[in-house]
Order: C-alpha cells, then sequence, then structure tokens
C-alpha cells in the first residue's frame, strides 16, 4: 500500500466516500468513529495521514498526537462548515482544511502532497536510470537494507515503492527522518510503554514493529539523529525486523568522516547502493516526461492529450532542472492549465512565481576543445570533476554517476584537491 490513511468521522455518508475513494487511489483506510477511538488505533498500527471531522475536538485531538509523541499529519474536512471552525483546526496544528463532499482530484492530491507518493507508473529510457531501477529490483528479494540516494526530485521514494513490490512483502511504512525531534522519531520508530513519559497514557507500537514481515521506508535517513541512530542499528538486526530502504541527498562516507553519521550504520547497507542520476543527465527522458505529464493533467481536466511545440522540448531541455522530475512535473502541471488550447508552447513553461524559464546563456569565447589546449590531462580533468560537482551542488554521489567514476574515486581525488589548496565545493 502506498499509504495508511486514517479517517476520523462518520463511517457512513461523505466520509464513506472519502474512504472509497482513497483506497481507490491505493491507500490503507482505517476508519474511527471518534477522536478516542482513532488514537486507539494509531498506538497499535500508526498511520501515514489522519483526516478528521471539524465538528469533532480537534484542538484536543491535536493536543493528544503532541502528548504521545505522533508525528503524524491532520486535514480537517467538513460539510459547509463555518469559516472560524475550520482556521481554529488549522490554528491547532492541522495541516489544511478540506471541504466535503469529497472530490476524487482532491482526495488524491491530498494524499499525493502528504505521503509524497506519485501513483503513476514509473517512466524512463535513459540507460543509467533503468540499471539503477533494474539493480534495485532485482536485490529486492534479498532481505538487506538497501540504500537510495540521488538529489531531491530525482524519484527516490518512487524506487523504493518500486523495490518494496519486487520483494514479495506485505506492507510499507514510511518514516520521515527530516526535522524531527530526536525524541518524537523514537516513538515513532520503536514506540513506548504506558507512562514512559508525560503524556504517555497508553502503550504504542512503534514502525519497527507495524512493519515487521515487510518494508520500513527511512526518507533521509542522513537526518536521522545521532541519539537515534544506534537503536535504529541495533532494531535492523533483531529478529522479525522488518526490511529496510533508506533515501539520502547528501554523501553518507563524507558525513561519517565528519562524524555526523555512524560507519557501522552506512556498512549495513554494503549490500546495495542504488544511485539515481539527475534529470539533466537524462537525455531524452526530459522529454518523455513532459509528455507524460502533460497528458495525465490534461486527462485530470478531461481535456484531450496536448500537443508540445519543438520550440518549448528545446527549452525543457537545455534547462538545469535543480529539483529534478519533481519540479518538471509541477512545470507541466502549470504549462496544461496555462494552454486551454491544448497547445503547450514555450510562454507556458514558467516557474512557481509565474516568471518565465530561461535557458542557459550561450558561452561565448573559444570552442571547447580550443580552450584546453596549453592544459595538461590533470588539470583539465581537475577542471571537469570540479565543474560537474558545482552542477550537482556538491552532491557527489550525483556527480560520480555523470562522470561514469565511483564513489570512492570521486572522494579520493577531492580529498587530493583540499590537499593541494584547491578549493571545493562543500557536501550537500
Amino acid at each position: 500500500m502506498q499509504l495508511r490513511l486514517m479517517i476520523v468521522g462518520a463511517s457512513s455518508g461523505p466520509f464513506g466516500e472519502a474512504a472509497r475513494m482513497a483506497r481507490s487511489l491505493g491507500a490503507e483506510v482505517m476508519v474511527a468513529e471518534t477522536p478516542d477511538e482513532a488514537l486507539v488505533h494509531l498506538r497499535d498500527a500508526g498511520a501515514g495521514l489522519v483526516m478528521i471531522d471539524v465538528d469533532s475536538d480537534v484542538p484536543t485531538f491535536m493536543r493528544a498526537l503532541i502528548a504521545e509523541r505522533f508525528a503524524v499529519p491532520v486535514l480537517a474536512c467538513g460539510i459547509d462548515a463555518p469559516a472560524e471552525r475550520a482556521v481554529a483546526a488549522i490554528r491547532a496544528g492541522a495541516r489544511d482544511y478540506i471541504p466535503l463532499p469529497p472530490d476524487r482530484e482532491l482526495i488524491a492530491a491530498a494524499i499525493a502532497q502528504m505521503a509524497q507518493a506519485d501513483f503513476a507508473p514509473i517512466v524512463g529510457e535513459d540507460p543509467a536510470w533503468l540499471r539503477a531501477l533494474d539493480f534495485a529490483r532485482a536485490m529486492a528479494p534479498a532481505h538487506a537494507p538497501i540504500l537510495i540516494s540521488g538529489e531531491r526530485g530525482t524519484g527516490k521514494e518512487r524506487v523504493a515503492h518500486a523495490t518494496h513490490a519486487a520483494s514479495g512483502r506485505n506492507g510499507f511504512v514510511t518514516i520521515e527522518c527530516t526535522g524531527v525531534a530526536a525524541e518524537v522519531l523514537e516513538s515513532e520508530l520503536f514506540g513506548h510503554e504506558a507512562g514512559a513519559f508525560e503524556g504517555a497514557l497508553a502503550g504504542r507500537r512503534g514502525a519497527f514493529a507495524t512493519a515487521s514481515g515487510g518494508t520500513l521506508f527511512l526518507r533521509d535517513i542522513d537526518r536521522l539523529p545521532a541519539a537515534v541512530q544506534l537503536r535504529v542499528l541495533k532494531a535492523m538486526g533483531a529478529p522479525g525486523a522488518p526490511n529496510v530502504i533508506a533515501s539520502t541527498r547528501r554523501d553518507l562516507a563524507a558525513l561519517v568522516d565528519a562524524g555526523q553519521f555512524r560507519s557501522d550504520l552506512l556498512a549495513r547497507f554494503a549490500l546495495a547502493t542504488v544511485a539515481l542520476p539527475p534529470l539533466r543527465a537524462r537525455g531524452g527522458d526530459i522529454r518523455l516526461l513532459a509528455a507524460t505529464f502533460a497528458a495525465r493533467f490534461a486527462a485530470m481536466q478531461c481535456l484531450p492529450s496536448p500537443l508540445i511545440d519543438p520550440a518549448t522540448e528545446t527549452l525543457l531541455t537545455s534547462y538545469e532542472w535543480p529539483g529534478n522530475v519533481a519540479e518538471l512535473q509541477d512545470a507541466m502541471h502549470r504549462a496544461v492549465l496555462l494552454s486551454p488550447d491544448g497547445y503547450i508552447g514555450p510562454e507556458a513553461i514558467v516557474l512557481a512565481d509565474g516568471s518565465r524559464l530561461a535557458p542557459p546563456a550561450p558561452v561565448a569565447g573559444k570552442p571547447l576543445i580550443a580552450s584546453l589546449v596549453g592544459q595538461t590531462v590533470e588539470e583539465v580533468e581537475r577542471q571537469l570533476i570540479l565543474e560537474t560537482l558545482e552542477r550537482c551542488q556538491g552532491n557527489r554521489t550525483s556527480a560520480s554517476q555523470i562522470l561514469g567514476i565511483s564513489v570512492r574515486t570521486m572522494r579520493n581525488k577531492l580529498k587530493a584537491f583540499v590537499e593541494a589548496g584547491i578549493a571545493v565545493v562543500p557536501v550537500t
């Protein structure tokens, strides 16, 4: 399942319809009539998202979640609810308010936003991308942790879901490691006994127990607090532990060298590290993905599949896409909305603030080969490594993927540069 959703409200009527829609979108849905009943379910099985009737006592429910160290996002829902009630729910900590009766697209958007999940098939023909995906699927049956690395928006969670699907295991549980206090993350991962701390009114199962027999996905494991890393390491080797898939945007080996990540925890991922290439290195996949996203969003608006102007394709392929596939997807969503006539021209490709997507300025001066004359092979190699690293915003893994060298070779080269007094882009 893509997401475990808890709906707090009457099981009939609009809330029942919302539950049916969520199930049709691939979510595992639990329904609780009252907030107290919801807390019982959450302690036992957890959830990735809660939708609660705004007519319930949302502030008290939110305080209970905080007291018992739940980090689950909450959406308030209601039927013609007064504005002040919706505002009160958001002030209490709800992420947003959704009107009922539910709209399928609105439910899908809410689930995708909160779960960071995409239910469409994985698209791509680039050889490096296919090699990474095939490698992840081939490693899936082994009961051994898998690390997926790549820049923001490269599809790490999509590949994690594909890996889980190829494993034959039941149950997929996601834990977000970024921006969560260590004590809250400990409760999310390992649960706690009643009375373990002030506010722990009842015992709670953690994600390691909930995901037993399935897959536990640790999103951005590089952000795992130092105080929690040892417990995670021990839990991964315990009997009955779920298989762990972790994602990272950063070079964990560099973080080990900096004393920010445990070397023995990194060693647990020795079987498989799946490095996803950035979108800018995937060649024709930009055109393929753009067309796929445009057709998908047009269908959501009940519009025919749009045509993409060749000049638009040139613009799309010349842009660096720092946000990778996720940024391209958003850009094509805007393009469809800005092109009701079904023809996507360059003027429809804009950033989130509405500004035009500008291609990189042409480089003035001598042709590339001529500009290299007079330099040694060592100097040319250094320049290529450093400029590629800069384009990858300091991500050693992505730069290594583009250059066709191992991460270890990259680290050794950069170490030699630093020792020679040459500035190197910091690790990201």
